[in-house]
């Protein structure tokens, strides 16, 4: 039965990602390395961007922090269409609930999981000031109305190549960081 479904899980990321190529009749992302998408942004977007992050195989998933332990925590932005340490990427994120329901959001990207995932600490610009599992790490090109961002060091998630929507922006390193510190400290996670 598990064979089952890993194979109809298997297959129906393949469909996902054969449907998610490029139709030239959609307007495509800008190819410019630095270019930056905003979501207000999104006319400039493929339509099918909306699934990244929930394409099965290829989902962002909530992982236990306190579970994992090979996490290498490191800064090495490279603006190459595929999620980096220290970029914000954006992707669908599940809610705390877990009940399939969730929200486009931006993310920092802090260590590689595996050769298509990354390890990812969600944003909010809801003020979290006085929280001991937020980071406040101030506005950037994430977010187009320049909010202040907080970094959610208690909630990880693992982020597949595809399931990520679109690079936003580089953290300064500095700021980065800051919130490697916090994870190191927290969680007990290795210096890459």
């Amino acid at each position: 039965m598990s064979s089952t479904k890993s194979i109809l899980s298997t297959l129906t990321g393949i469909l996902g990602r054969m449907l998610a190529k490029e139709d030239p009749k959609r307007p495509s992302r800008p190819r410019h390395p630095d270019a930056v998408l905003r979501p207000e942004g999104r006319a400039a977007a493929r339509e099918d961007d909306s699934a990244a992050g929930r394409i099965p195989g290829a989902e962002t998933r909530r992982v236990d922090p306190e579970r994992v332990r090979d996490v290498r925590v490191g800064y090495s932005p490279s603006r190459n269409s595929l999620p980096d340490s220290g970029e914000v990427v954006w992707t669908w994120v599940p809610y705390e609930e877990n009940d399939g329901r969730g929200k486009d959001r931006p993310v920092l990207v802090i260590g590689r999981q595996s050769a298509d995932r990354v390890y990812a600490v969600r944003m909010t610009s809801r003020p979290h000031d006085g929280d001991r599992d937020y980071l406040a790490i101030g506005s950037g090109d994430w977010d187009s109305r320049g909010r202040e961002s907080w970094v959610d060091i208690e909630q990880l998630y693992s982020v597949h190549h595809e399931g990520m929507r679109r690079e936003a922006a580089v953290l300064e390193r500095d700021r980065y960081g800051l919130v490697a510190d916090a994870l190191i400290h927290r969680y007990g996670w290795a210096q890459a």
